[in-house]
């Protein structure tokens, strides 16, 4: 091996065993820039990131799951919104350029793990955004664990696409499990720039027992398209 090669080799390590920043949501309200929150969240290594500490009052797991290609900063104002004393507020980095099936076990796993580890948490909360839904998506009947679970797909292409559902061999969901509560979130397509082109609405599925709530033309008086979708769903769901 070449002594240029044993050089990036080494460069490459000590990157990958430097210390990876912690994230916070107080570290959200004392920048104040929701972009570089954002920058912040989607710097963290793949897996499941709580984003405060734990306490005894913590009943609920709320877990966030980034869309394709997020920048970060539409999950600040969510994540702080729905966060209180009995809420640990969590987020899920994943490969969002690969199949979400890989993704959909380690994020399983690590609920499994934290439930385990804590268990005062008796519900758990998971919001999925954009291709993110179609990971949180499959938890409506794979739910095995005593606490409750709600879903919700923000803006979610639970259709899919055709190269998703060949590539993926990624199906919509049919069923829900009686312990688990199914919320979608869907905008309207034709101001939604992921969905507008299209000449169906992928956010359209038939899942008996789902909550399906459509959201409006407008949030804080401009258009409410996709990344905004979350931040009018969180107030929804705060009420």
């Amino acid at each position: 091996m070449t002594k240029r090669c044993l050089f990036f080799l080494g460069i490459s390590f000590l990157f990958s065993c430097s210390e990876e920043k912690e994230i916070s949501l107080d570290s959200f309200i004392s920048e104040g820039d929701v972009f570089e929150s954002g920058k912040g969240l989607m710097s963290l290594g793949y897996g499941l990131h709580p984003l405060e500490e734990k306490s005894e009052s913590q009943k609920t797991l709320l877990i966030g799951v980034h869309g394709s290609a997020s920048r970060g900063y539409e999950w600040v104002y969510p994540l702080q919104t729905l966060d209180d004393p009995e809420v640990l507020a969590s987020f899920f980095r994943w490969n969002d350029r690969n199949c979400p099936g890989p993704s959909y076990d380690k994020l399983k796993s690590s609920i499994d793990s934290m439930l385990q580890i804590n268990p005062g948490l008796t519900e758990v909360v998971i919001v999925g955004h954009s291709y993110g839904a179609l990971l949180v998506s499959m938890f409506s009947s794979e739910w095995t664990n005593q606490a409750s679970l709600s879903v919700h797909t923000i803006a979610g292409p639970l259709a899919g696409i055709s190269s998703i559902n060949n590539l993926c061999s990624y199906s919509p969901p049919t069923t829900i499990n009686n312990n688990v509560e199914f919320y979608e979130w869907r905008t309207i397509k034709e101001l939604d720039v992921a969905f507008k082109d299209l000449d169906f609405d992928p956010q359209v599925i038939n899942l008996p027992g789902s909550n399906i709530k459509r959201l409006p033309e407008t949030y804080n008086g401009r258009r409410l398209g996709h990344n905004w979708s979350i931040s009018w769903v969180a107030d929804e769901i705060s009420k």
